[in-house]
């Protein structure tokens, strides 16, 4: 039993080292390529559609749906990065139904290099919503106090997501070796289908959660002075127009 996938040595050369991190994420990503070209190639926008199509449409519906639900008012903006985040994580875990697989997401090196996206991304979006001078204001408020509290929370947070999908992904693989070791017949199944659950519940917490954090550095906040500026001035009218209503 492995702890990790780095564990797993495929070649190495020196310090050069292709382990199974490697190999695997590699192959996930050709794969989601392959699958994705393959399923777009013969789209169809009339009635008669394919299967493939059917269930490509019905993916992009849903997750477009959980990022307008979050906050964000254009998901189509962000539709690629958050909908590669999910696929990638949840197709990483259904995976380990194949033998001989190990899931990359049980590596900390990929969950941080997937945390690390999300850490370029928020303050990406961010600064496209609000621009660069509006972003670095959102970092002074409520006071400039909290200019280093900000900054701390959006490190802590990038640690967070990195350490919680690794320790989800390697406590499932230890527990599945423990009962393979002892139970070899019966509790492994159970296991294995209960890994798919975790793995797509934690695909779906971590998608939400970067979610969240571009939602929050992308929010436009309306200027409560010039609302109640326009509301006085929109009271004012009213109150010049009602003598000349008179007359």
């Amino acid at each position: 039993m492995h702890l990790s996938p780095d564990d797993i040595i495929f070649w190495q050369y020196g310090l050069i080292k292709i382990n199974a991190t490697i190999v695997f994420t590699w192959g996930l990503m050709f794969f989601l390529a392959a699958g994705s070209k393959l399923v777009t190639r013969k789209l169809s926008g009339g009635p008669v559609r394919t299967r493939w199509q059917n269930l490509l449409e019905i993916m992009v519906t849903g997750i477009n749906t959980q990022i307008s639900e979050v906050g964000l008012q254009k998901p189509e903006k962000y539709l690629d990065f958050l909908g590669t985040l999910f696929l990638f994580i949840a197709t990483a875990s259904i995976f380990t139904i194949v033998p001989g697989y190990e899931a990359p997401t049980g590596s900390l090196s990929t969950t941080t290099a997937l945390a690390i996206c999300v850490f370029i991304a928020v303050p990406f979006f961010g600064i496209a919503q609000s621009g660069l001078g509006g972003y670095l204001e959102s970092y002074l408020k409520p006071t400039i106090i909290m200019l280093p509290f900000n900054i701390i929370s959006e490190l802590s947070r990038t640690l967070a997501l990195a350490v919680r999908l690794f320790g989800n992904m390697m406590s499932g693989t230890m527990i599945l070796g423990i009962l393979l070791t002892i139970t070899p017949f019966v509790f492994p199944i159970a296991m294995s289908a209960l890994g798919l659950l975790t793995g797509m519940v934690q695909a779906y917490i971590f998608s939400i959660l970067a979610t969240v954090y571009i939602a929050a550095a992308t929010r436009v906040r309306k200027p409560v002075v010039q609302t109640a500026t326009k509301g006085k001035g929109d009271s004012k009218s009213e109150t010049a127009g009602k003598p000349a209503a008179r007359q």
